[in-house]
């Protein structure tokens, strides 16, 4: 009869093993996560409040920002609708994409008459003021969030984002990153068309 190796070491022997299992697999979706990640388009991301209600949430005044001696009121999503389609931008001083799409909300409004309502995101009142001088102020009027709350209520994933609102009030488009000449000819100002219909 052959002599068997205790029990003990048996064991120990196994355990590398079972140890590895777990490491494997999470090792396995990390690698997933990251490519979903990578090649996933922004863009694309469903929105839960399409076709629902511009959320109730009231916004302060940019301080400071006027136009001429005017100033620039903040809004709520009950300024919203009325009749009258309007557009809602998420937008910081210190996002680059922010910039980059600022010259196509300026042409915007210029082309179409539509109402912007900028909501700045988490700034400096006086570098969000500094942004609006240095590239131009499309908005007819600029809400503040300064907790980040009334971008959570919209469901904003990061800046820049942008809502299309219907007559009624009703979000029917939304733009997640920055506008490009593309989207705005391809997707935006279709949606604004079919909203004013």
């Amino acid at each position: 009869m052959q002599d068997s190796p205790p029990i003990g070491r048996n064991a120990r022997l196994g355990r590398p093993h079972t140890l590895l299992w777990p490491l494997g697999i999470f090792a396995a979706i990390t690698v997933i996560f990251a490519l979903a990640l990578k090649s996933g388009d922004p863009s694309r991301l469903p929105s839960a409040l399409i076709g629902k209600p511009a959320p109730q949430i009231a916004l302060p005044a940019l301080e400071g920002l006027a136009e001429g001696s005017n100033p620039v009121a903040g809004f709520s999503g009950a300024d919203l609708g009325h009749g009258q389609v309007s557009v809602v931008n998420f937008w910081a001083s210190w996002c680059a994409p922010c910039a980059q799409e600022h010259p196509l909300l300026v042409a915007l409004r210029a082309s179409t008459g539509i109402r912007l309502y900028g909501v700045n995101y988490k700034d400096q009142a006086d570098a969000a003021r500094h942004f609006l001088e240095r590239y131009g102020n499309p908005y007819a009027a600029v809400g503040v969030d300064g907790n980040g709350r009334a971008a959570i209520e919209w469901g904003v994933y990061g800046m820049p984002e942008t809502f299309v609102v219907d007559g009624k009030g009703l979000i029917v488009f939304k733009h997640v990153g920055p506008i490009t000449d593309q989207s705005l000819q391809a997707q935006i100002i279709p949606a604004i068309r079919s909203a004013t219909r």
